[in-house]
């Protein structure tokens, strides 16, 4: 049977793997199905959803095992509610099982890359020369959902070895759209003013943090940063939005009050998902491209949850080869919704991340996340830096140590914060005053990719 396309004047690739003598179509471009109506992209998704347990039957021995054990016939999961009687994946099983995970023979593997390992051991993932085409596709999507076009030229500030899929990624999408990209990797303020001055780049790919060491770097050298060629970034690795009425936070404000020429985008994503959800003009969640995937959210009992509650963002990828994934739970807790966006697409959008599951933090009867103590810090003007720590106190129950970096330590500036915390979440974590030199070496550990604000230290 033929297989229906959307009439599209985008181009397209496709590779058809025969599993069998069933044909399994990969990675198609139709960037216009986040405009058509739900049902319409529900439907594409069940047809893709039909491909991927295909492929995996005949490739993955992690699962082939588990469709065995719990007695699943693919055949009969003919729709997303379907998904349901099949069992999640976890972190946990990728740490113990990863090898059986990989689909592909050696001699496809293109790309190695790890995860960060923010809840335990790093996972090492693989990438086939189709999944680089992938992750491509799904950055140019994300830069076009954020307003970038061909005539852009993207700063990346990102790095882009050490294993970490992300940077390459926003290398390959910038170039699948046809932006220019200067690679100055992270750090640096002297060299990315250098750079700007320089090329004139107009979009800047950064974590949000170091935009402000980029603020006070240009402040204390005299660089009239709020009239350079950079008008927009793309920010990853830390929330810019209050999760449910995405207002900027405290993080967001103070990039915004001091550049406020410099429109400021979030993305979220993770090594496991192969894909990004990314603000578009509108600043109300980002956008799922679900040519790319499907996502629930779910609850402890792996129910689903309603937008009104934070879901663990739960994924199935569509169209990767080298490891794909059925019903991973990614650790990630947000809020999602449903209904359109005003800027025409009709796709699921999420929040900014509550906090990560295994995160959460039971201190004195209130659950709290390790964000929204962040964004405490982030307010309180004489805080240089932190680092949060959690641990298990002789009681058995969770404590919460916050090292501050500050230059003014004093019993009454303890007193301040304490009061603060007890204002805006109702207690009060213990104090440690250090030198922002001395939190700064726990913050930014020799080989970490980004900063290290928790540090969780409970057996």
């Amino acid at each position: 049977m033929k297989k229906k396309r959307i009439n599209s004047p985008w181009p397209f690739y496709y590779k058809r793997l025969n599993l069998s003598g069933c044909s399994v179509e990969f990675m198609e471009k139709h960037p216009e199905i986040q405009f058509l109506p739900r049902e319409e992209i529900k439907k594409y998704q069940e047809g893709r959803l039909k491909e991927t347990l295909a492929y995996l039957s005949a490739k993955s021995p992690f699962y082939q095992r588990l469709f065995v054990e719990n007695d699943i016939d693919i055949n009969e999961i003919r729709t997303l509610e379907d998904l349901r009687r099949i069992p999640v994946t976890t972190k946990r099983d990728l740490q113990l099982h990863g090898a059986d995970f990989c689909c592909v023979n050696p001699s496809e593997i293109i790309d190695y890359s790890t995860t960060s390992g923010t809840l335990g051991d790093p996972v090492t993932f693989t990438e086939t020369e189709g999944d680089l085409q992938h992750l491509a596709y799904n950055e140019q999507l994300s830069f076009q959902t954020a307003g970038c076009t061909r005539d852009d030229i993207m700063q990346e500030m990102v790095t882009i070895d050490r294993r970490f899929m992300a940077g390459l990624a926003y290398f390959m999408g910038a170039r699948e759209l046809g932006m220019g990209v200067v690679r100055v990797g992270n750090g640096i303020p002297e060299l990315q003013w250098d750079t700007i001055n320089r090329i004139h780049p107009t979009v800047g790919m950064a974590v949000p943090s170091f935009l402000v060491k980029l603020i006070s770097f240009a402040e204390e050298h005299g660089i009239d940063y709020r009239n350079c060629s950079m008008k927009k970034c793309v920010c990853i690795g830390e929330a810019l939005r209050d999760p449910k009425t995405f207002e900027l936070n405290t993080l967001g404000q103070i990039i915004h009050e001091k550049w406020p020429e410099l429109q400021l985008y979030s993305t979220y994503a993770s090594t496991e998902m192969q894909h990004s959800f990314t603000d578009c003009e509108c600043f109300n969640g980002g956008h799922l491209q679900p040519e790319l995937m499907i996502v629930e959210f779910l609850d402890d009992d792996n129910n689903p949850v309603g937008p009104d509650e934070p879901g663990e963002v739960t994924i199935t990828t569509l169209g990767v080869t080298g490891m794909p994934l059925l019903r991973f739970k990614t650790g990630d807790m947000v809020y999602h919704y449903d209904e359109p966006c005003r800027c025409g697409r009709n796709t699921v959008r999420v929040s900014s991340v509550v906090g990560r599951k295994k995160q959460m933090i039971k201190f004195k009867g209130t659950t709290l996340y390790p964000p929204a103590l962040f964004d405490i810090l982030d307010n309180i003007p004489d805080v240089k830096n932190y680092v949060v720590e959690v641990y298990t106190n002789e009681l058995g129950t969770d404590d919460v140590l916050v090292r501050v970096g500050t230059l003014t330590p004093s019993d009454r500036f303890e007193k301040e914060i304490k009061d603060i915390f007890r204002a805006k979440v109702r207690v009060a974590p213990g104090v440690k005053f250090e030198t922002p030199e001395e939190v700064a070496k726990i913050m930014f550990p020799p080989m970490s990719r980004k900063p290290v604000k928790f540090i969780d230290k409970r057996g």
